[in-house]
């Protein structure tokens, strides 16, 4: 099944191409695309939300259920939450990631409903905000409910409260009101109730609060009742499943103070609006940044800690690290990553060592990721001014988490193990170390760690190797090609690009590595290239086809169930080295010998890319790029988006003259510059077969662009990314001397960045 990876997750999506939407052809492969391009409006709308899904697995024409349990082939990775029905616990997922939107996408789980509180811890907590559902009767319709949602906004300001309008993309409004109290589980749905009796009694001839719908007819039916804990609403931005793909889409009042000419809203306009105008409902559910103590505590300009501006991407929840930390007394600083940062303990003592020893664990600020890798000396009289090492680091599984207690299995090189941290007071914990349990399948001498499928390859971070010493740094090639992850079992092999996309039937010439290691399970992790005749791997010739390729291997992720992940690099390297001296189809291209300069200039001398410096002691983070893998480069490439083209003139007459390229940014699709050689007549025939089917109106640039540049341009939707080689920046940052390399169908546009 074909996979895509979305912040380091791997996706398993099919049928992309089904239409849910006869009326207009949407299908699910827009779907999936419309949640993942408004993910970061649309989550914090459903933080800490149970989730219930309404399906449409064969279309809008076709019948939908109702989906409230998890089921049990549901991504592991998915949070989730127990509620008590009756007689029963149902378990809903907690949707805090884009690529859990890109789930309910691929699910055809076209409607999302939540209510209106969160889970505090495992227990329901208090709503944080009110709805009014204004649901139109007969001969009443979007400009009536738009008068009643400006009396609602009015009454509630009386009481100092705020309101949000959202057109529901079905029939009517809904309004929002932010909490800035805590009130009982069933205090919510007295208020509003209350609100929805007194505009009845203001304006019975176009409002009721009455259920009974024999009530409805000629008025506008202000429901409360969504306030009740147990119902729930389609969340702000979800999809909806009518003929057509509407949107429950924020408003403004002044659009809603308009009502006469107000219109429900497209899938398609509520993106537009979205990257004009940003979220309208911020200040509704502003959401938490949980590194926001970490910063006011430190000070950027006075220590070396990492201190991102950013908020934090939830990740994998795989990543731990212990430091010893040397402050004003010393301890050991155990950081669990948990939703986008490192949930941090200090350990006085260190980490227990035995089962009948538990240690002091003070639970501390959150730290961001960055800290993973982190080591230095944090300047005297800033706060935990001291040295900090790295003493341990791995992967880690979880077994419980909770707001009180937390379980996990920790992979390290010191530590290998069960750990429970309990909390016994305020910010104190006590850490234990628990008994192991045993696995029941090593009995019978099978494989007791499952093979992992659809893994992100571990990323380089941009820099200079040349300053590397060759104690704690392993250098090797970088190769001028695709990354590959390679999965191998019972004699067959899948092959999957860095997006998550398989795809094994483009190079057929690898399926000698699955004949080599028949009776082997193994993942491996390397570079699919194409060797000129001077021996030197050529991007060009690889994007003419896979006949030819070869794959480098340099790393090994899994064999035999065993998970390599958490060993240090050396012995992985180790371990691959082994297995392709019995496996002649595996080439793994040898180590460059002496420091980082020495290796960049051996590089450079082979006509090499460049070179990728891996610390000795790093341990394989999927999906993540860290300061532990360094990559450096002995020319400028710089990845673009194609926004357009210019027509040729004299040998190129009636073709591609050249490419109009930019880089997304901020405010759009920056422009960069155009791209005129580095073509073959093949490339420029293959490109303009892709770009055919992409051509619009309008310049997809936020920019006008030079006269010269725009003469005879034909402007295209900007869906593709290539590679070019160039000189250096411009002062109006353009690209000097660029020469076309190819496509990168590995890519994704919003993948795409400043290289320096």
């Amino acid at each position: 099944m074909p996979t895509r990876t979305i912040d380091g997750q791997s996706l398993e999506v099919s049928n992309l191409d089904k239409v849910l939407y006869p009326a207009t052809g949407t299908t699910k492969g827009e779907v999936i695309d419309y949640y993942v391009a408004i993910g970061a409006a649309m989550l914090p709308h459903m933080e800490g939300r149970p989730v219930t899904r309404k399906r449409w697995p064969n279309g809008v024409d076709h019948p939908a259920f109702f989906e409230k349990n998890l089921a049990k082939h549901a991504p592991k990775w998915l949070e989730r939450k127990g509620i008590r029905h009756k007689d029963r616990i149902i378990e809903y997922p907690i949707i805090d990631s884009i690529v859990g939107l890109a789930w309910l996408g691929q699910q055809a789980s076209l409607e999302i409903h939540v209510p209106q509180w969160r889970f505090d811890g495992d227990e329901m907590g208090p709503a944080t905000r009110l709805v009014f559902d204004l649901d139109p009767g007969d001969g009443v319709g979007l400009p009536e409910c738009a008068r009643v949602a400006v009396a609602v906004r009015d009454m509630v300001s009386q009481i100092g409260l705020s309101a949000f309008p959202v057109t529901s993309g079905s029939k009517g409004i809904h309004v929002y009101v932010p909490l800035d109290r805590k009130l009982s589980p069933g205090g919510a749905s007295t208020v509003a109730k209350q609100v929805a009796s007194n505009l009845e009694k203001l304006m019975g001839d176009l409002v009721t609060a009455t259920m009974a719908k024999t009530a409805r007819s000629g008025k506008v039916f202000l429901d409360w009742s969504q306030n009740n804990p147990a119902k729930t609403t389609i969340a702000p931005y979800s999809m909806r499943g009518r003929d057509t793909p509407m949107v429950a889409a924020p408003r403004t009042w002044d659009e809603i103070e308009d009502g006469d000419t107000l219109t429900h809203l497209r899938f398609d306009e509520v993106l537009r609006r979205f990257e004009r105008d940003g979220d309208l409902l911020t200040d509704l559910d502003p959401g938490s940044d949980s590194l926001e103590k970490y910063r006011s505590m430190r000070d950027p300009t006075k220590t070396p800690e990492p201190i991102p501006a950013q908020r934090p991407k939830v990740g994998t929840d795989t990543a731990f690290v212990i430091q010893e930390h040397h402050a004003r007394r010393l301890h050991y600083d155990v950081r669990l990553e948990r939703n986008g940062v490192l949930v941090s303990w200090a350990v006085p003592k260190g980490v227990p060592a035995t089962t009948s020893e538990n240690r002091l664990a003070v639970h501390t600020e959150d730290h961001p990721l960055e800290y993973l890798t982190f080591h230095g000396s944090i300047p005297k009289g800033e706060y935990g001014g001291g040295e900090m090492t790295i003493w341990d680091t791995g992967t880690y599984e979880t077994e419980k988490w909770r707001d009180n207690e937390v379980i996990v299995r920790l992979h390290g090189d010191r530590v290998d193990g069960r750990f429970a941290l309990i909390q016994t007071k305020g910010n104190q914990w006590l850490m234990h170390r628990m008994k192991d349990t045993p696995d029941p399948a090593a009995k019978y001498g099978r494989p007791t760690v499952e093979m992992p499928r659809g893994m992100a390859p571990m990323l380089a971070t941009a820099g200079n190797v040349a300053d590397l010493s060759a104690d704690e740094w392993s250098f090797e090639a970088k190769w001028d090609g695709y990354r590959l992850i390679v999965e191998i079992t019972g004699g067959e092999i899948k092959l999957l690009s860095r997006a998550g996309n398989v795809v094994t039937e483009r190079y057929p010439a690898l399926a000698s590595l699955a004949e080599d290691l028949i009776d082997h399970d193994v993942v491996l992790d390397g570079e699919v290239v194409v060797f000129d005749k001077k021996g030197i791997p050529n991007f060009g010739l690889l994007q003419l086809g896979g006949a030819d390729a070869e794959f480098l291997a340099f790393d090994l992720l899994y064999l035999d169930g065993t998970s390599l992940l958490r060993k240090k690099y050396v012995d992985r390297r180790r371990v691959l080295e082994a297995l392709a001296a019995k496996s002649p189809s595996i080439v793994v291209p040898p180590l460059l010998e002496g420091t980082g300069a020495e290796a960049l200039a051996h590089s450079a001398e082979q006509g090499w890319e460049g070179v990728v410096a891996k610390r000795k002691d790093s341990v394989y983070l999927s999906g993540k790029r860290a300061g532990t893998w360094i990559k450096s480069k002995n020319w400028r490439t710089q990845e673009v988006v194609i926004g357009g083209w210019r027509r040729g003139q004299g040998g190129r007459s009636g073709q591609i003259g050249a490419l109009l390229a930019g880089i997304p940014s901020d405010d759009g699709l920056r422009y960069v510059g155009r791209i005129g050689t580095g073509f073959t007549d093949r490339t420029l025939q293959e490109l303009a077969a892709k770009l055919g089917p992409l051509e619009r109106k309008t310049s997809p640039f936020d920019e006008d662009l030079p006269t010269a540049d725009r003469k005879d341009a034909v402007w295209v939707t900007p869906k593709l990314v290539g590679e070019v080689r160039f000189g250096e920046w411009t002062g109006s940052r353009r690209l000097r001397h660029p020469s076309w390399r190819g496509l990168r169908t590995d890519k994704s546009p919003d993948e795409v960045r400043f290289e320096d």
